[in-house]
C-alpha cells in the first residue's frame, strides 16, 4: 500500500476567544486523534478552516503540530503522519506554503485547485500543479489534489489526474476525493487501480471506495468517530465483512450532515463529548446553535443504541 494509506482526521483548528490560533491546544488534540486510531491528521483543510488563516498563521499552526508530533509515542499504526492543506488561488503563495509544510516535517500536502479561477482550463491547471510540484515538492514528498468541486467550484477530471500522474509518478501521489460522487469514485478505481492513492472524503462511502481501490479516507467526522472508521479500514484489509461498522459510520455522517457546516458542530461536540475547550470558529462561520448540538447528541445516542 502507499505510505500515506490509512484513516485521517480532517482536524478542527483550536482557536482562542479572539479567533487567533490556540497553538498550545494543538498537542492535546493531536494526542487525542492519534490515540483513537488515526493513522494521521490533515491540518488546515476545509474542516480546519484553512482559507481563513494568513500564511504566517498557517505556518505557526503547522510548526506547533509538527513539534507536537515529534513527541507523540508510536501508536499501533506507527508514527502519526501530518498532512497540510496548502492550496490557495495564488501560485506563488501555494508554493511558499507547500515548501514550508515540508520544511517543518509534514509527510504530504493536500492542495486545492486555484478556486477563484473557476473557468481555468485543464492545460492551465496542469501548468499550475506542474510549477507547484517542481518548485515546492521534494523528490521524496507527496502531493494530493483536493477534489471538492461543490465547495471550490473547480476540481480534477480523470484526464487531468492521468496527466499529472504520468508527469510526476511519485510526487503526485493522488487525490482526496470529497466530491461525494459514487460514480467518480468508481471511475478512479477503474482508470487507475492502485496506481493512484485515493483517500475518500465521505464517511458513508468508505467501504464502497475501498472496494474501488481507495486506500483510506480523510474526513471531518473522524474527529469524533475515528475508531469506527478504523474498524472499517482494518476489517476490509483483513477480508472481513465490514457492513455493520460501515452502517454505523453512515448513520453518524447523515446526522451531522443535517447541521452544516462541520467546523462549528464538531468543535461543540468535541467539547461536550470529550472535554475539550469550546473553541470558537473564525468569522464568517457562525457558532453551532445549542439546540442543534442537543439534536445531534440525541440522534447519535439513539443511533448507537
Amino acid at each position: 500500500m502507499h505510505p500515506l494509506a490509512g484513516v485521517y482526521a480532517a482536524a478542527v483548528t483550536p482557536l482562542q476567544p479572539d479567533f487567533m490560533p490556540d497553538l498550545e491546544a494543538i498537542p492535546a488534540l493531536l494526542t487525542f486523534l492519534a490515540g483513537r486510531g488515526c493513522h494521521g491528521i490533515l491540518l488546515l483543510g476545509t474542516t480546519g478552516e484553512g482559507p481563513s488563516f494568513s500564511p504566517e498563521e498557517r505556518r505557526d499552526i503547522l510548526k506547533a503540530a509538527c513539534q507536537a508530533k515529534a513527541k507523540l509515542p508510536p501508536t499501533q499504526s506507527g508514527t502519526t503522519r501530518i498532512l497540510a492543506g496548502t492550496g490557495t488561488p495564488s501560485l506563488s503563495e501555494t508554493i511558499s506554503l507547500t515548501r514550508s509544510a515540508f520544511d517543518l516535517g509534514c509527510e504530504g500536502v493536500i492542495v486545492l485547485p486555484p478556486y477563484y479561477f473557476r473557468k481555468a482550463t485543464e492545460d492551465g491547471l496542469f501548468r499550475y500543479f506542474s510549477e507547484l510540484i517542481r518548485k515546492a515538492v521534494p523528490a521524496d514528498g507527496f502531493l494530493l489534489g483536493y477534489h471538492i468541486p461543490g465547495t471550490a467550484g473547480i476540481g480534477f477530471s480523470i484526464d487531468l489526474l492521468r496527466r499529472l500522474k504520468d508527469a510526476f509518478p511519485r510526487q503526485f501521489a493522488g487525490i482526496k476525493d470529497s466530491s461525494h460522487d459514487v460514480e467518480f469514485a468508481r471511475q478512479l478505481g477503474t482508470r487507475f487501480g492502485s496506481d493512484l492513492l485515493v483517500l475518500n472524503g465521505t464517511d458513508s462511502h468508505l467501504q464502497m471506495a475501498l472496494e474501488n481501490h481507495a486506500e483510506g479516507c480523510i474526513t471531518a467526522p473522524a474527529n469524533l468517530i475515528s475508531p469506527d472508521l478504523r474498524r472499517v479500514w482494518d476489517g476490509y484489509q483483513g477480508g472481513e465483512d465490514v457492513s455493520s461498522f460501515q452502517n454505523r459510520v453512515t448513520g453518524i455522517r447523515q446526522i451531522l450532515e443535517k447541521f452544516p457546516p462541520f467546523p462549528p458542530m464538531l468543535k461543540a461536540l468535541l467539547a461536550r463529548q470529550f472535554g475539550f475547550p469550546r473553541w470558537p470558529v473564525r468569522p464568517p462561520l457562525d457558532e453551532a446553535a445549542p439546540e442543534a448540538v442537543e439534536n445531534v447528541l440525541e440522534e447519535s445516542m439513539a443511533a448507537s443504541a
